[in-house]
């Protein structure tokens, strides 16, 4: 039996991505220091090249691909209905608006967006309010984390698991729901759902005042996140940041208002900006407050579309889920683009659709990352700034790497 011989070859170890800087490159005080990809503080498999000055950061490269699903290329193997699985795995953290997003792209390329009862409209809504709240939760309560608040972590992460039962109850999985279909939803509410969550509002207004005591205006947080990470409006802007970070910024800027898509224009809501209250307008403590204010928002929308539900659009026999729900999903041939404020900013969806019209399976599908684009300012807005704030920048853009490496 003939023994196989193997011999060290530098060049197959060699890194599949280089650096952006050779050290050969940097003048002598200067040195690269690799943050990732398994730093516990990086929120995900993110590695950043950081080119320091002693304490101070000269610039902040991020790697990104050590998460790669090939979202895109799932979406163009399998039909439209049957790739709702995988958008549940871009943010993972706000399934419901990525669901959300593609199944009102997929309706209005069928041309059944209009059709669509009431009921199944305030449902989408209300379990899409409740999952941002829920990622704004974990937002917050990592960032907290990360800056050396353990208490709100704890707190927030046990309101969190409330919202994430009610979200359990409605499909009965906590995290990849699958629920949102095209044409209607997977099942209609439980009985006794609407009465659950108005006793989950009730409880959890409290306890956003109690955050924005303990976090938001501590005095040790106020100084670890005023004045650090400041990222001017036109930067954001010309970067395509959205979200909290672009609203941090002092753009009032949100797609509910912007598109006025499903049935958010008849819902009464407000859009937080930062205001730099505390330090400069467009810091880390203004993205901040904007997540802890859009959760008031949220549970405002919630509240109103369960005075609708358990009003005129209440439960009776008769109503179907899943009666427009289409047996073949078949769009004209043509390119399309559905966006949709998701929990971290603008979620977009390109279709190409067949071109003889003849499949359930998009020819071309293409995904437009918020988390991405927020992620790509992290450079500018962490030059010059000292390493110790570096961690308190990343944090402060609440990135999801499943919907980075899509």
């Amino acid at each position: 039996m003939s023994t196989i011989q193997y011999q060290y070859d530098p060049a197959h170890f060699a890194r599949s991505e280089p650096n952006k800087y050779d050290p050969a490159s940097l003048r002598t005080e200067e040195m690269i220091l690799s943050v990732g990809p398994q730093h516990p503080s990086t929120h995900g498999v993110l590695r950043l090249e950081v080119v320091t000055d002693g304490e101070m950061i000269v610039d902040v490269v991020p790697h990104v691909g050590y998460l790669h699903r090939c979202f895109e290329k799932h979406a163009e193997s399998v039909p439209y209905n049957q790739a709702i699985p995988y958008v549940d795995r871009l943010d993972y953290l706000g399934a419901m608006n990525c669901e959300h997003a593609w199944v009102m792209g997929v309706e209005r390329m069928l041309g059944i967006d209009k059709d669509l009862p009431k009921r199944v409209e305030y449902i989408r809504v209300l379990v899409a309010e409740l999952n941002r709240i829920a990622s704004h939760f974990l937002a917050i309560g990592t960032y907290a984390l990360d800056i050396g608040a353990y208490t709100p972590f704890l707190w927030l992460m046990r309101d969190r698991e409330h919202l994430q039962r009610l979200l359990e109850w409605i499909c009965g999985a906590r995290m990849l729901y699958n629920y949102i279909w095209i044409g209607g939803l997977f099942y209609d509410l439980p009985v006794g759902f609407e009465e659950r969550c108005r006793e989950m509002t009730a409880y959890l207004e409290p306890k956003l005042a109690e955050l924005q005591q303990l976090v938001i205006e501590n005095k040790i947080f106020v100084q670890r996140t005023a004045n650090v990470g400041v990222l001017p409006l036109p930067l954001a802007i010309n970067y395509g940041c959205s979200g909290p970070v672009l609203r941090g910024s002092g753009l009032r800027f949100d797609l509910r208002r912007v598109d006025a898509y499903s049935v958010y224009p008849e819902l009464d809501f407000d859009i937080p900006i930062g205001t730099g209250e505390v330090g400069t307008l467009g810091d880390c403590w203004d993205r901040n407050h904007v997540r802890v204010r859009e959760c008031h928002e949220s549970l405002k929308i919630v509240e109103q579309c369960l005075d609708r539900l358990q009003g005129d659009l209440k439960r009776t026999p008769a109503f179907d889920p899943q009666a427009l729900v289409p047996k073949k999903i078949r769009p004209k041939p043509m390119d399309f683009y559905v966006r949709a404020e998701s929990t971290k900013g603008e979620l977009g969806f390109f279709f190409r659709t067949d071109p003889e019209g003849k499949s359930d399976v998009p020819f071309r599908c293409k995904a437009r990352s918020c988390s991405f684009h927020n992620l790509s300012v992290i450079g500018e807005i962490t030059r010059g700034a000292l390493i110790a704030d570096l961690v308190a920048v990343i944090g402060s853009l609440d990135l999801v790497m499943g919907e980075v490496d899509r």
